[in-house]
């Protein structure tokens, strides 16, 4: 990554450690919003150090960010990112880039499925992301035949032409794909691998992401909140398998934030999603699969299709359904499984397969 001539301010990445940040995860102070914007354009013109950058990740890492940073850093973030708004107005999924390594990704089929029963969904991810490197949208979709190396422009017409799209990080993110290999020597995620998943390259109202813990989820919804980039109208956060925007078998905690208007306060809520509830007697095991792109595409098909009435097949009209709910196209999840199902039984996610890999 090569240095820029910039003009920063009185906060060079060192002096926040030693004055602020770096002082250990109990005793450690957090940033200002104007420190954290200076912070993150230092790093992403490549001003610090790769010592003193690796160790202000780590410092903010093991002091753990609040949402005033995050929204600094997001906020920054966006300011580079070419979005490109399709006319429809789909759920923004953000799941975490750097992929999955032992279940199925079950977004894809999910988004497919949602967009047959007349819910718009867009998708974003980049290629082997550090720190786990491993399998994300994007490998599904490839191995699917559907194009994934496009503009941001052309992810828009997608999602119009076909319910459906797909943003490429490198191609809508390029600031941030250019930390990759400053990212790679880390060995640890960093608060980039939070900012990137908040990038809504398509503009949209409601923003689906996943989360380990409820308390981070909230931290999410703030950070939405205090950010002046984003303008969101609605947030729902799950805990999803391996971090990822899939439904776990068995108990999943959903938070769900809604804007509020002149009337009505803002408001933060959660719930439970039990798959035993629905009929859905599996487990986290049952979703492994060996090949998590080959398989998972395979899946996916074989799913949409009807051709498959098992597991996946659950696991993928449940997590369509959260999509469907997501944007408020239906007022609860068991309507929005009747969609889905509705969706797959009747042909329409099988064409809106056959749209994307025509596209």
């Amino acid at each position: 990554m090569s240095k820029q001539m910039t003009t920063f301010g009185e906060w060079p990445l060192k002096r926040l450690m030693t004055e602020v940040c770096g002082s250990g995860h109990k005793s450690a102070d957090d940033l200002t919003r104007e420190q954290a914007l200076e912070a993150f354009e230092r790093i992403i013109a490549g001003e610090p150090d790769p010592t003193t950058l690796g160790a202000f990740w780590l410092a903010n890492r093991w002091k753990r960010n609040t949402p005033t940073e995050l929204a600094a850093y997001t906020d920054l973030m966006c300011e580079h990112v070419d979005s490109a708004t399709p006319d429809c107005d789909p759920v923004d999924c953000g799941a975490n880039y750097d992929g999955k390594g032992r279940s199925a990704i079950l977004g894809v089929g999910a988004g497919v499925v949602a967009a047959a029963a007349g819910t718009p969904v867009v998708v974003h991810s980049g290629d082997r992301v550090p720190t786990q490197k491993q399998d994300a949208y994007k490998h599904v979709l490839d191995e699917l035949g559907v194009p994934t190396e496009v503009s941001p422009q052309t992810s828009a017409k997608m999602v119009d032409a076909t319910g459906v799209g797909f943003y490429y990080q490198p191609a809508f993110n390029p600031t941030v794909d250019e930390l990759f290999d400053r990212r790679d020597q880390m060995g640890v995620r960093t608060f980039v691998n939070t900012i990137e998943t908040l990038a809504n390259p398509a503009d949209a109202n409601v923003h689906l992401g996943s989360f380990y813990h409820l308390a981070f989820a909230k931290k999410v919804v703030e950070t939405f909140e205090e950010s002046e980039h984003h303008d969101l109208d609605r947030v729902l956060m799950f805990q999803g398998m391996e971090g990822y925007d899939d439904i776990r078998p068995g108990l999943t905690k959903v938070a769900e934030w809604n804007a509020g208007d002149s009337d009505d306060a803002e408001h933060f809520d959660d719930f439970e999603i039990e798959t035993a509830d629905y009929g859905m007697n599996f487990e986290s095991e049952d979703l492994h699969v060996d090949d998590i792109a080959a398989d998972s595409a395979s899946i996916t098909e074989a799913v949409v299709t009807g051709e498959r009435d098992d597991q996946f097949a659950d696991a993928v009209a449940l997590n369509a359904a959260l999509r469907i709910y997501a944007r408020e196209d239906v007022t609860s999840i068991d309507a929005g499984l009747t969609a889905a199902r509705e969706a797959i039984d009747d042909g329409s996610a099988a064409a809106v397969l056959d749209d994307l890999r025509a596209f």
